[in-house]
């Protein structure tokens, strides 16, 4: 006991002698300047009164004028510091305060930016029939508006922050987890399903998923629309003759908004004033000519092993109000489309990719051999001016066309066979390549492709998502990459997303890969 009282007193002690050397040490520094001074005083005193009232010689004179000097200038250079110190110091608070002022500024013009977006994050929460909700990389929900909400007849905090499997349940989450991964690949997806409610009603929705893209480029989650474009006549209820006799369990009126109709296009109007600003024509053909886009590009890499094939290049598009988070992102695409703007877009694309390319060193051979594909739009694949317009712009930069492949929807093919074989042939006279994309979602016949003549078919994600697990989906890619190399066409898988998929795509013997197995996107300015 007498031990550790004797240790609690020694352990008091120390903080007194911290506290009684720190007074020491300031007491010290302040009258330090003040003893300084007196040794100067000093030395001078003593070198006078050796010259005046001793008779000591010159050599006793000159040592005391020495240390005289010496201490004097050991004094200006103490003062001296002091000074460069104390202007240091303060060109720090100035620079410190100016910083402070900038942050001062940014927040206030932060504060303004919410004050003004408030409105139409209110619109967007609590008015808009159209289920938004966003998913981050992870999958889980990181904001829901109120119509999410009730149509899936849960409280917030079973919503947000959890997974998308556990909101939406088990089955409708296979059935969407291909979208779901393919938004996370950067892909905008639009889709229907039809939505069995625990009552026994069956609805149709309208489902998009537009990837959103962080300030590195890379996705980091997407938003989940969904529209509720059921007709009367469509609902389905147990236990009743007549349908369209009754109320819609998922929604609070009876407009239903289907795509292309008046109310449709109301809704695209509404939805762009409050979001954008703006719902004219005008608004959006100068976001086009002012360049507020940027462009990303995802990579297409040869599988077999010490493939002497170079790598290729996917090219997407990015409206620059997205990427700063003004604006959800996709929102300014509706609109581009129900305008017809769609094909001055994909020229800006063009031009713009022809422009970057002009740029690459020509003795690289690899990068010179490279392809950029670029997804254009059907109201493009229509337009008989845009050839031209390719020709044009591939003089213009010096840019060869074997440069740029095309891709065409498997969907355009078959419903267009004449118009896209119109298209395809101009393009070709450009030196261009062509590959159809989503081959394998819908049947479609080699012979067309065949007659067609494209360079690459990109297989659809769906069927390689799957290839790991369902033999039936495994069987088809190898179908399809056997009569590819028959007719002398080569394959690109999509939406590969891990190492084991890719040494499955090797086995069987396809020839590109892409998905974020592969890369991810990131500004073609890298």
């Amino acid at each position: 006991m007498a031990g550790t009282a004797s240790i609690t007193c020694n352990t008091g002690g120390t903080p007194d002698r911290e506290n009684q050397e720190m007074k020491f040490r300031a007491i010290f520094r302040s009258v330090q300047p003040y003893i300084s001074a007196l040794a100067v005083i000093a030395t001078a005193a003593a070198l006078v009164f050796a010259i005046y009232f001793t008779e000591l010689g010159m050599q006793w004179i000159t040592f005391l004028g020495g240390v005289l000097v010496a201490a004097i200038l050991a004094e200006a250079t103490r003062v001296s510091r002091l000074e460069w110190i104390a202007t240091r110091r303060s060109a720090q608070l100035s620079a410190l305060k100016d910083k402070l002022e900038h942050q001062t500024q940014l927040r206030k013009r932060a504060e303004e930016a919410i004050a003004l977006s408030r409105p139409r994050l209110q619109l967007i929460d609590d008015v808009l029939t159209t289920m938004v909700a966003l998913i981050d990389a992870e999958g889980n929900c990181r904001y829901h508006n109120r119509a999410f909400m009730e149509w899936l007849h849960l409280r917030p905090d079973q919503i947000h922050g959890q997974h998308i499997r556990k909101i939406l349940g088990s089955s409708v989450y296979q059935e969407s987890a291909t979208s779901v991964r393919q938004a996370l690949d950067g892909h905008h997806v639009q889709y229907e399903r039809m939505q069995k409610m625990p009552d026994g009603a069956v609805y149709r929705l309208l489902v998009e998923h537009i990837p959103q893209f962080g300030e590195d480029g890379k996705v980091s989650g997407f938003f989940m629309l969904i529209d509720d474009i059921t007709s009367p006549g469509d609902v389905q209820l147990a236990g009743t003759n007549k349908p369209e006799e009754q109320p819609h369990a998922g929604s609070k009126d009876a407009a239903f908004i289907r795509e292309g109709s008046p109310s449709q296009d109301s809704f695209v109007d509404s939805f762009s004033e409050q979001v954008i600003g703006q719902k004219d024509a005008n608004h959006i053909k100068a976001a086009i000519e002012k360049g507020a886009f940027r462009l990303f590009c995802q990579l297409i890499t040869p599988l077999p092993s010490g493939s002497s094939e170079p790598e290729h290049y996917e090219i997407l598009v990015r409206l620059i109000e997205e990427e700063e988070g003004m604006m959800p992102p996709g929102a300014f695409f509706p609109l581009a489309e129900k305008y017809g703007l769609m094909p001055h877009l994909d020229r800006w694309v063009v031009q713009h990719v022809a422009e970057w390319a002009s740029h690459l060193n020509p003795s690289d051979e690899r990068q010179k051999n490279s392809l950029f594909f670029i997804n254009l739009a059907d109201a493009t694949i229509s337009d008989h001016s845009f050839p031209e317009f390719l020709q044009l712009t591939l003089m213009e930069y010096g840019v060869p066309g074997a440069a740029l492949c095309f891709e065409i929807p498997s969907t355009e093919l078959t419903l267009r066979p004449v118009a896209v074989a119109e298209f395809a042939q101009r393009v070709r006279q450009a030196g261009c390549q062509l590959a159809i994309s989503g081959f394998g979602h819908d049947r479609i016949s080699f012979d067309l492709i065949r007659g067609f003549r494209v360079e690459f078919l990109k297989i659809d994600g769906n069927i390689i998502f799957n290839i790991l697990r369902d033999p039936v989906e495994l069987a088809k890619i190898i179908a399809i990459d056997r009569v590819a190399k028959s007719i002398g066409v080569k394959t690109i898988a999509e939406l590969v997303e891990n190492e084991e998929t890719i040494a499955k795509l090797r086995e069987v013997g396809i020839d590109y890969a892409q998905g974020f197995g592969i890369s991810r996107p990131r500004p073609l300015s890298e």
